[in-house]
């Protein structure tokens, strides 16, 4: 018998159907041990010694292969064809090891490349040990990881608090989006001119743009403003032209490689919009295997690979793919040969291309996210081994009689289409290339403009990063892998530190912070090339050319030094470099040659930032004497320091009161401070959303500190009914029940007969007066035979019937509210009858004690209460009856406060 062990259980259902009965395939379910997310796991004072910590869920499927294994000859270790598989496969023996579960028996280390029967049975043929220099170089990435990460970050909370994390990779990455950021806020827009004209020379009309004006060749400013645009159209309008020259040049454009992890990641995001971290899923199912007609088998072969060759097998089919489909025409006399030109790839992998060509995306039933991966990757290696696609450029001079006005046409014909006929790559962004189609056109003809446009433009910042275009330019650097972009790109959104906007990264203004800190005090840490070092250290050890703990005692030597200095650092200190590093952008220049520092408010502080419990802010340095607060940026909308400044809004009639516009941390907000002398708190509301700060007056300043308000008394009990604005926005609450309401403006008008039927809406879906009680929708009466009320109530699953401990269902399409008490007495019997709540008073005396005594002992023992310990051990029966015995009635009976 012989255990084979891969990660995932797809995989293992697979490959089980291509090897027999002989095998039993197992799941490790990725890695089954990883480093504790805690301080130590990595000591640096014991030779980097690591402490490795199971899970349960990794317990229970290392318990699976150990029962597998009892009898078995044979342990085969067939996880993934790269560093990361090689691990899991490494983690997987030395446990076992461990628990002495591979003695006498032989262990192999397989790999494949694809899914496939053929694949699969070839690699059993071959198998191989454990590739130490892999595991080795994994050891050093995850030691490195570690320690840049859980000694960054605590810094990070200590001087920079409201800082989630800093990484290694993600930080480098994000300084990556911030410095692009920046650019763009210093770009300075520049006006310029183009003049075009529709030209007749004896066929059809072309377009060609103005080259050169009064006997000078224009270059891309000298026409920067209308005046000498207008003059040049006018120019062009009086010439008289002829054809100076026509030059054609044949050319060539040929097909991209086959996809790597980066391109295919990079162009999912262009054609189909998937994010890395979609895409990267998508692949591993397609490459895990897919049941088609019965069979279960894998169309991609691995898609974490930096490889773009192809095996001699992939071409040739591809080739003949390629003449069955398309014809002979297409396929090129030589087959193509790519090699990778990016930084530090490693080529030990085949490029990602379909397992077979034959399998038409046409004729595969996938789900919508495989089938268009599919499609475009097999597209995409059909398209790599097509011949190139010939194209003729044209170019076409018309000058003027007299030498000083000239026009230029340029444009290009497809003459063979060659793999575009299949696929073309994509762009992140727009080229200029023009592949308009020019008419026959003879040298020496007259030509004719027919109408002359001068048209104004602005120059353009560089663009935000697309995930496409980061991923690129961090391929591009040398900085990270590509198996590790798509969750690089997830952390740094689950981290805040950045927004999309259009499929576009845009830094948050805690990114920012982290970035700028970064920068002002691990420098090194965060720079391209010295991370890109890093990933080439890595590559040596991964060679056998480079001790992975000689690599990482350089490291650390330097990085713990640098560190150690930081701490020594008072906030205050990190808080001015800050300042300095983030003037332009948190104190922005306001034009008229004033101290963008000054404090808005009492004009002789310094606005600086600051740090809280919340993270950072902008505050006056004469607090608290002045409590002038705002957020990090200004707006973006351009109001700008003006706009965070206070502001008084004039004065309160019925108090006499002045009324301000203020700006805190968490938004703009109203404020009217209390009488002289009170000790009162002042009067706050903060502006609903949808308020602009510059559209609030007096009027609406009053009408918001009015709040909360009395709506009026609920007919039904006599209690107030209010309306207010809350976390979660507008509301009317009564006894406990709060209900939304759609708009802002809805609070200083909704009336009672509205509110009582909001609230109503509210209760019957589901809307509770307080924790742990349902919401109170009639009251029937005492019930007959022991004098208990008898309650319809709102639960989460509908209204339901409450007596005792019994709960009845209110019957589907019956009307809660007009139910009699004869019609609930009636249900409530039904539900005994069935066994729930059957003698509720007796049951309720007994279980009531047990039950509140663990909850109050709980609750005690969450607040670090002594007593709560004792609690529990007066009530151990209770305790140890729970799992074994309460626990198997609860179904049978409808316990207190619970709805059936």
């Amino acid at each position: 018998m012989n255990v084979v062990v891969v990660e995932s259980p797809a995989k293992a259902k697979t490959i089980n159907k291509y090897l027999g009965s002989d095998y039993t395939v197992l799941a490790s379910y990725g890695h089954i041990r990883d480093l504790p997310s805690k301080d130590g796991s990595v000591e640096p004072d014991n030779d980097f010694a690591m402490s490795w910590e199971i899970d349960a869920k990794s317990s229970k499927r290392v318990s699976d292969i150990i029962d597998a294994m009892k009898g078995a000859d044979r342990l085969i270790l067939a996880t993934d064809p790269d560093r990361e598989g090689e691990a899991i496969s490494w983690h997987i023996l030395e446990v076992l090891q461990k628990k002495k579960a591979v003695k006498g028996m032989t262990v192999q280390r397989v790999t494949f490349n694809a899914i496939t029967k053929a694949s699969v049975l070839e690699a059993m043929a071959n198998p191989r040990d454990i590739d130490m220099e892999l595991v080795e170089a994994y050891l050093a990435r995850r030691a490195l990881d570690y320690l840049v990460g859980f000694t960054l970050s605590p810094v990070l909370w200590r001087k920079l608090p409201g800082s989630r994390s800093a990484g290694r990779v993600q930080s480098v990455c994000l300084r990556l989006i911030v410095e692009r950021e920046m650019e763009i806020e210093r770009f300075k827009t520049q006006e310029y001119w183009s003049v075009d004209a529709d030209v007749s020379a004896g066929a059809d009309p072309f377009t060609a743009r103005l080259i050169k004006h009064e006997g000078k060749k224009l270059t891309k400013f000298d026409l920067n403003n209308e005046g000498s645009a207008l003059a040049a159209k006018a120019a062009v309008e009086k010439a008289v032209f002829k054809i100076a020259g026509v030059e054609k040049k044949p050319g060539k454009r040929s097909p991209a490689p086959p996809f790597t992890t980066s391109t295919l990641q990079q162009e999912a995001s262009r054609k189909l919009g998937f994010s890395a971290q979609r895409t990267m899923q998508a692949a591993q199912k397609l490459y895990e295997g897919i049941d088609i007609g019965g069979e279960t088998v894998g169309l991609i072969t691995y898609m974490r690979t930096d490889g773009v060759a192809v095996g001699p097998e992939g071409i040739a089919e591809a080739r003949d793919v390629i003449g069955n489909v398309y014809g002979k025409d297409y396929v090129p006399e030589t087959p193509r040969y790519y090699k990778v030109k990016a930084k530090n790839a490693q080529e030990a992998h085949e490029a990602i291309r379909p397992t077979s060509l034959s399998r038409n995306p046409g004729s595969l039933r996938l789900e919508p996210d495989l089938g268009r991966l599919y499609e475009l990757i097999w597209k995409r290696m059909i398209a790599s081994q097509m011949e190139s696609a010939r194209i003729e450029r044209t170019t076409v001079d018309i000058e003027s009689h007299d030498g000083q006005t000239g026009l230029r046409a340029t444009g290009q014909v497809v003459l063979f289409p060659g793999y575009l006929t299949v696929y073309e790559e994509g762009r992140d962004d727009d080229g200029d290339e023009d592949s308009a189609r020019l008419p026959m056109i003879e040298d020496g003809a007259s030509a004719k403009v027919i109408e002359a446009r001068a048209d104004q433009h602005f120059t353009e910042p560089p663009p935000r990063y697309s995930e496409a275009s980061l991923v690129k330019k961090m391929e591009e650097l040398g900085i990270g892998r590509p198996s590790t972009y798509a969750s690089v790109l997830t952390v740094l959104r689950d981290r805040e530190y950045v927004k999309m906007e259009k499929n576009r990264f845009i830094p948050e203004d805690k990114g920012r912070l982290v970035t700028a800190f970064l920068e002002q005090f691990f420098r090194r840490y965060v720079e391209y090339d010295f991370t890109a070092s890093l990933e080439e250290q890595l590559d040596l050890v991964s060679d056998g050319k480079l001790d992975w703990k000689q690599f990482l005692r350089d490291f650390w030597k330097d990085f713990a030094a640098a560190v150690g200095e930081i701490a020594e650092l008072r906030v205050t200190n990190v808080l001015d470099a800050l300042n300095d590093a983030l003037g332009p952008h948190i104190f922005p220049d306001k034009g008229d040659g004033s101290n963008p520092r000054i404090c808005p408010t009492c004009g002789t502080g310094m606005l600086s930032l600051k740090v809280g419990k919340f993270g950072a802010f902008i505050g006056c340095s004469n607090y608290p004497e002045c409590r002038f607060t705002r957020q990090l940026a200004t707006s973006s909308d351009g109001e700008g320091e003006a706009e965070a400044a206070d502001k008084e809004l004039g004065i309160n009639p019925e108090t006499g009161r002045s009324v301000w516009l203020k700006n805190g941390r968490f938004g703009p907000y109203v404020e009217e401070p209390p009488a002289a002398e009170s000790g009162d708190k002042p009067k706050r509301s903060s502006l609903p959303k949808g308020w602009l700060p510059a559209a609030v007056d007096l009027e609406k300043a009053l009408r918001l500190l009015s709040l909360p308000r009395e709506v009026g008394l609920h007919p039904d009990d006599g209690k107030k009914i209010t309306a207010g604005l809350g976390r979660f926005g507008p509301f009317v609450l009564h006894e406990g029940t709060y209900a939304n309401l759609e708009n802002p403006e809805d609070v200083f008008d909704i009336g009672l007969n509205r509110a009582v039927a909001v609230l109503a809406d509210k209760r019957a879906g589901g809307g509770r007066p307080q924790r742990g009680q349902a919401a109170a929708l009639a009251e029937l009466g005492n019930h007959p035979e022991d004098g208990k009320p008898v309650k319809v109530l709102s639960g989460r699953f509908g209204p339901y019937i409450k007596h005792g401990d019994t709960n009845a269902n209110v019957p589907k399409g019956a009307d809660p509210a007009a139910l009699t008490l004869e019609e609930a007495v009636v249900l409530l019997a039904e539900r005994v009858a069935k066994g729930g709540g059957k003698k509720p008073a007796k049951k309720a005396a007994a279980k009531k004690a047990p039950a509140k005594a663990p909850a109050k002992a709980k609750a005690a023992a969450a607040d670090g209460d002594a007593s709560a310990k004792k609690a529990p051990a007066k009530k151990a029966p209770a305790k140890k009856a729970t799992p074994k015995k309460a626990v198997a009635k609860k179904p049978a009976k409808a316990p207190t406060g619970t709805e059936v």
